[in-house]
């Protein structure tokens, strides 16, 4: 398994010096969201051809592999002006990812925490983003990842096999896979069983797995903590990845580089 970061854990710097700070930390892959990881570039419409070769050269020199261009945009949102920038977005990125190294473009299916109605209403939006997107992933032979979020469309594994099946085309659209997204309150029983039945159907479609962890306070608010001393059990996960997929991207979210070395280790031995 190759381990790696959310480049922007580590704040915003000129390109070369972020692969450079990457590399020294110990990390062989990352996951870069370019406005929040490189000086110069605030927006999506600011990347430029220079910008991804020169993150592709930086990045290459410093052995740090690409395993996700990060593009997170409201694809299910009823407001059409709003998806429409999404998927214009998305499809932009799809290209650029491409000239960057990178190995597919994530994105989660929308913004807000939804309730139940509003997840029901946004899923036929979102489906409709995805299935303009994936054109374009089809025409460029690039690939899309998208994460499943229990408060957003794209909320349970019903609705993840649902949506690939809908879009059918397994080679091009792919997955993010956060346990922490989609450990709901109250935290079910068995975790083992549960991250079993969904690795165990999805497995197959993910390409990188997102790694932090949590517990819920006493209002049932989410609170970060360091690996291993939240409520994730990664046990049932980390025996799946190396039984089917020891060739795995760890990508550390919420990482505090004052204990990177120590975050770094456990997921080794994950």
């Amino acid at each position: 398994m190759k381990i790696g970061v959310r480049a922007h854990d580590y704040g915003k710097m000129e390109i070369e010096k972020a692969a450079e700070v990457l590399h020294q930390a110990g990390y062989q892959a990352a996951q870069l969201a370019f406005p929040k990881v490189f000086t110069g570039i605030d927006s999506y419409e600011d990347i430029t051809l220079k910008h991804l070769e020169r993150v592709r050269k930086a990045f290459e020199k410093w052995e740090v592999e690409i395993p996700v261009f990060g593009c997170y945009m409201d694809l299910g949102n009823p407001d059409e002006s709003i998806r429409s920038y999404a998927v214009k977005t998305l499809k932009k990125c799809l290209a650029y990812s491409k000239e960057a190294g990178a190995n597919v473009v994530g994105t989660e299916t929308a913004y807000p925490h939804l309730n139940t109605e509003e997840k029901a209403k946004w899923y036929p939006c979102m489906l409709d983003s995805l299935k303009r997107v994936m054109e374009e992933a089809a025409h460029l032979d690039a690939k899309l990842a998208i994460e499943p979020v229990y408060w957003h469309p794209l909320e349970s594994l019903k609705a993840v096999t649902d949506v690939i099946e809908k879009i059918g085309d397994s080679e091009h659209l792919r997955l993010i896979f956060d346990p922490s997204n989609l450990l709901r309150f109250p935290v079910p029983d068995d975790q083992s069983a549960y991250w079993k039945e969904w690795l165990e159907n999805i497995g197959q479609y993910i390409e990188a797995v997102h790694i932090k962890d949590f517990y819920y306070g006493e209002n049932g608010e989410y609170c970060p903590t360091p690996l291993g001393k939240g409520i994730i059990e990664y046990e049932a996960v980390s025996k799946w990845l190396h039984e089917n997929r020891p060739d795995m991207y760890l990508l550390r979210e919420e990482m505090n580089p004052e204990i990177a070395a120590l975050e770094i280790a456990f997921m080794k031995k994950l």
